[in-house]
C-alpha cells in the first residue's frame, strides 16, 4: 500500500505525513504517519464490524511486531480498552486475564497460534480470535480482514485507552482500570501531558524501545512519542550490544531502560561497549526498580548527565521523577512528586515523621480501580483516601523519595526488618555477578534468614571461591544481620522481559524443597 495514496491526514502529526512513525529494528519494517493513520482507521472499522463498541475490551497477545502498535492505535480510535498480555504467561494465566477483562476479541500473532487454539476451547470463552500472520482454518486472519476495510475514520470515533495488568510478581495480575477520556482521538490525555512535559517528546524525538510493548512503560512512552510526532524504533528483543549499535546508527535521542539492562551493557567488554557513539542521546529514562547507586554512577560517567529516573506503577496513582544533577545531590532517590503528594505511613496507616521509613502513599493522584476487584481497590487506599502500591520508602527534608523495597519482599529475622534490595545492590556491584535475588527462607531460631541466589557472568563458574568473595563483600558493606547466610548459583534468574524479578516464584521453589 503506497503511502501517497492515503487521503486522510494523520492526527498524530501535523507536518509531513510521509515522515517515519515507527520502525521495527529487526525486520526493518517502517511505517509512516500516513500509513499508520490509514491502518488505525481500518482497524477501527474492523472492530466495529466484529461488534466491538466504545467501552468494550479487546486483548493483544503477540511479540513486538509491526501490527502490535497498529492494533493499539485502532483501539485508540474506537473508544476501546485494549489489554496487552505478557507472552511469558501460562495458558491458565492468559485465560484468567481474558475472562477477567471481558475481552470481546483476542488478536494473537501466529507465534502463539497453538496457545490461541487451546484458549479457544475454554468453557467460559466470550471472545472472537483473529490471527496476525499465518493462520489456520479455525481462525480468521486479522491481516487479511483489516486490509479490506476503509481507510477513512469511523463515524463514532472516541478516544480509547489501555487497561493493563500488573506483572503478577506478588500474586494474581490485577487489571488497572481508568475512566475513558470524554474526548475524540488525538486529544492530549493525562499521559500525553505528563510524559511530554517531563521528557520532552516532540516531532524531532527518535525514541528507542528495547523492551516488550505489552508492558506499560514501553507501550505508553512509544505511543506518546508517536502521538507527539516523533519516531519510535522498536527492538524485537533486548540485546545489550545491539542496543548500542541502534543508538549510533539511528541517532537515537530518547530511550528507556530498566536497571538490569544497564547492568548488562556495563558488563560488556570495554572494547565492545565503548566503540559505539551514543552522543546523539539527550535523554535516557529508567524505571521499574531502584537502580543500584554504583551502577547509576557508572552510567552517568559513560553517558553523561542525560539520565532521568522516575517512579510510578501501571496504576499511575502517583509519579516522581529526578534528573541527573538532582540525583547527584540526592544519590539513591527516585525524585520528587510530579503527580500527587507523597506521604509515608506506618502499619497503623498514620503518617510518619519526616525521614522515617514506611509505606509510600500518594494523595490526589490519578483515579484508578482494580478491575472486578473492589476489595483490592479498597485495600490500596487508607482512611484519608491516599493510595499505595505497597512500596516502602522515606522522604528527605527536600521532598525527595528514597525507595527501600516492596513491602511483600521484606524479610523479618529475629524481629528485625530486612529489605532485600540493599543486599542485591551490593552483590550486583561485584564484577562476576550478572544478576542476584535475595529473599527470606525459614530459620528455626530467627523466623527467617537471608538467602541469596546469584547468576554469574557467562565466563565465570559459581563455586566456593566466588561464594566466599561475595560473603566477604557483604560483610564489608552490610551489617551482620543483613548478610546472606547462604548463596546459591544459577545460570539464570526468573525475570520478566521488562526486567522485573519474579522473586515470589523463586522463594516458593525454595520453600517447597
Amino acid at each position: 500500500m503506497a503511502a501517497t495514496s492515503h487521503p486522510y491526514q494523520p492526527r498524530t502529526f501535523a507536518g509531513d505525513p510521509e515522515r517515519l512513525a515507527f520502525r521495527m529494528c529487526g525486520t526493518g519494517e517502517s511505517v509512516t504517519f500516513a500509513e499508520l493513520e490509514a491502518r488505525a482507521n481500518q482497524g477501527a472499522h474492523l472492530l466495529r464490524q466484529l461488534g466491538v463498541r466504545a467501552g468494550d475490551h479487546i486483548a493483544i497477545l503477540m511479540e513486538n511486531r509491526r501490527e502490535f502498535l497498529e492494533i493499539c492505535f485502532a483501539a485508540d480510535r474506537a473508544g476501546v480498552y485494549y489489554t496487552t498480555i505478557s507472552t511469558h504467561l501460562t495458558r491458565d494465566e492468559i485465560g484468567y486475564i481474558l475472562e477477567d477483562c471481558g475481552a470481546k476479541l483476542l488478536v494473537s500473532s501466529d507465534r502463539f497460534l497453538d496457545l490461541a487454539t487451546e484458549l479457544a476451547g475454554a468453557p467460559a470463552r466470550r471472545w472472537t480470535t483473529l490471527i496476525v500472520g499465518n493462520t489456520s482454518p479455525e481462525f480468521d486472519s486479522w491481516s487479511e480482514t483489516v486490509a479490506d476495510q476503509a481507510e477513512s475514520p469511523i463515524e463514532d470515533e472516541a478516544q480509547g485507552l489501555d487497561m493493563l495488568y500488573s506483572s503478577g510478581t506478588t500474586g494474581r495480575p490485577k487489571g488497572i482500570l481508568w475512566p475513558l477520556p470524554d474526548d475524540l482521538p488525538g486529544g492530549r490525555t493525562m499521559l500525553v501531558e505528563l510524559l511530554t512535559s517531563l521528557f520532552g517528546y516532540a516531532p524531532d524525538t527518535r525514541y528507542l524501545c528495547p523492551a516488550p510493548l505489552y508492558h506499560a512503560a514501553p507501550l505508553r512512552h512509544t505511543m506518546v512519542t508517536v502521538k507527539m510526532g516523533g519516531s519510535a524504533f522498536i527492538m524485537e528483543r533486548f540485546d545489550a550490544q545491539e542496543s548500542l549499535r541502534i543508538i549510533e546508527d539511528e541517532r537515537i535521542t530518547h530511550s528507556q531502560w530498566v536497571p538490569t539492562m544497564f547492568i548488562r551493557m556495563l558488563k560488556l567488554p570495554d572494547e565492545e561497549r565503548l566503540r559505539y557513539d551514543v552522543s546523539s542521546m539527550v535523554m535516557a529514562v529508567h524505571a521499574a526498580a531502584p537502580c543500584p547507586i554504583e551502577i547509576k554512577r557508572r552510567m552517568i560517567d559513560w553517558w553523561g548527565p542525560i539520565i532521568h529516573e522516575y517512579y510510578a506503577g501501571t496504576e499511575n496513582n502517583g509519579f516522581t521523577a529526578i534528573t541527573t544533577p538532582e540525583w547527584l545531590e540526592h544519590q539513591g532517590s527516585v525524585g520528587r512528586a510530579k503527580l500527587g503528594i507523597i506521604h509515608i505511613c506506618g502499619e497503623d496507616g498514620a503518617e510518619l515523621p519526616l525521614g522515617e521509613e514506611g509505606e509510600v502513599y500518594f494523595e490526589n493522584g490519578h483515579r484508578f480501580a482494580y478491575h472486578n476487584d473492589p476489595e483490592k481497590t479498597a485495600a490500596s487506599a487508607n482512611a484519608m483516601g491516599w493510595t499505595t502500591l505497597g512500596d516502602i520508602g522515606r522522604v528527605d527534608e527536600e521532598g525527595y523519595l528514597y525507595l527501600t523495597d516492596r513491602k511483600s519482599f521484606m524479610i523479618i529475622s529475629g524481629g528485625v526488618n530486612i529489605y532485600p534490595q540493599e543486599i542485591e545492590d551490593v552483590l550486583l556491584c561485584h564484577p562476576s555477578v550478572l544478576d542476584a535475588a535475595v529473599f527470606g527462607v525459614p530459620n528455626e531460631d530467627f523466623g527467617e534468614e537471608v538467602k541469596a541466589v546469584v547468576q554469574p557472568v557467562p565466563a565465570v563458574d559459581g563455586g566456593e571461591a566466588l561464594r566466599e568473595e561475595l560473603m566477604t563483600l557483604c560483610r564489608q558493606r552490610l551489617s551482620s544481620i543483613k548478610c546472606p547466610r547462604s548463596i546459591d548459583f544459577r545460570r539464570s534468574l526468573p525475570r520478566s522481559a521488562t526486567g522485573k524479578l519474579y522473586k515470589r516464584r523463586l522463594k516458593e521453589e525454595y520453600l517447597a524443597s
